[in-house]
């Protein structure tokens, strides 16, 4: 995986930041559980540079049987000591759904539409933003729950005056399957769609890197404003212990587990390296958060409290 290169300074990315977020978590609805109550929909902001980013919680959901997911190439001994050694229980997890809004100061970038429209409009309502406000939305890969927002239930487009970007070996990838939701979700918009490859730009100072294995077309971005940097790792890791913490368990959304662990430990060994904050979709909400390489390809991961904020 070709990374681009990114220095040292990035370390340095204190500065003035506005967080908020609305007190309660969204409750869980629909039939699989995606969609947020859009009464109960949160957001949370900060500056960096002349970006405001905005990280969206669009929905939330209980999941039984962790191992059917995650770690299913390790033994129940193994995955019952890490988790109790991280005070999470064996028997559920957590998943959240947490698409980005990055404002670069020209154009306003959506990055991911979440499992439905409804959940994710009501976040942007919480962060003063509207569905026309949308100038660009980006998707880092097409799982349903990156695209269930892109229409309502109506099937009427939610984000009518954007731009799309997407990796073009993702479009093709899920182009030739005849599945349900990229052709009710993104065929529709092929016509208003570009591509983006490994290094290139959508908007001023956001970067577009390969990160292939969870999909065959996955990718990150990297968001850089006044010397300071974010990585936005959409679905790299989709858990903070069992995925990002040891990134060769196997996780059973990944198409490619060789390739998805390779790129696990590439990004997120540059991550810890630079002392930058990443943005994850489905990290423990506001999905914000720093790594730490505590030994050779393993990790820890900090979630943010007031750093972002001096």
């Amino acid at each position: 995986m070709k990374l681009p290169h990114f220095t040292r300074r990035s370390a340095l990315f204190a500065g003035a930041a506005v967080p908020f977020a609305v007190a309660q978590l969204p409750n869980t609805a629909g039939a699989e559980g995606h969609a947020a109550d859009p009464q109960n929909a949160i957001q949370n902001t900060f500056e960096m540079g002349d970006m405001a980013v905005s990280t969206l919680l669009a929905g939330s959901r209980a999941v039984d049987n962790p191992q059917g997911i995650f770690g299913m190439n390790v033994s129940e001994e193994e995955f019952a000591a890490v988790s109790a050694a991280n005070f999470l229980p064996t028997d559920q997890s957590q998943f959240y759904f947490t698409p980005t809004v990055v404002q670069t100061g020209t154009e306003t970038v959506l990055f991911d539409a979440g499992p439905s429209a409804a959940g994710t409009t009501a976040a942007l309502a919480q962060a003063g933003l509207a569905p026309d406000d949308i100038d660009v939305v980006v998707l880092t890969h097409m799982h349903g729950d990156h695209i269930g927002g892109l229409t309502n239930d109506a099937g009427d487009v939610t984000f009518s005056n954007a731009r799309y970007v997407t990796g073009q070996a993702e479009f093709d990838h899920w182009a030739g399957l005849g599945n349900d939701g990229f052709e009710a979700k993104v065929r529709p918009l092929a016509e208003k769609m570009t591509f983006i490859a490994d290094g290139g730009d959508v908007a001023s100072g956001v970067t577009a890197m390969a990160a292939f294995g969870h999909t065959p077309g996955h990718m990150v971005y990297m968001l850089e404003s006044g010397g300071k940097q974010v990585l936005l790792m959409a679905d790299l890791a989709n858990h903070y212990v069992w995925s990002l913490a040891y990134p060769e368990w196997e996780v059973r959304f990944d198409a490619d587990k060789a390739a998805a662990a390779a790129a696990r430990k590439t990004v997120l060994g540059m991550v810890a390296a630079e002392k930058m904050p990443l943005i994850g979709y489905h990290m423990p909400f506001p999905g914000v958060g720093y790594v730490e390489e505590v030994d050779a390809g393993r990790f820890r991961y900090v979630p943010v409290s007031y750093q972002l904020s001096l």
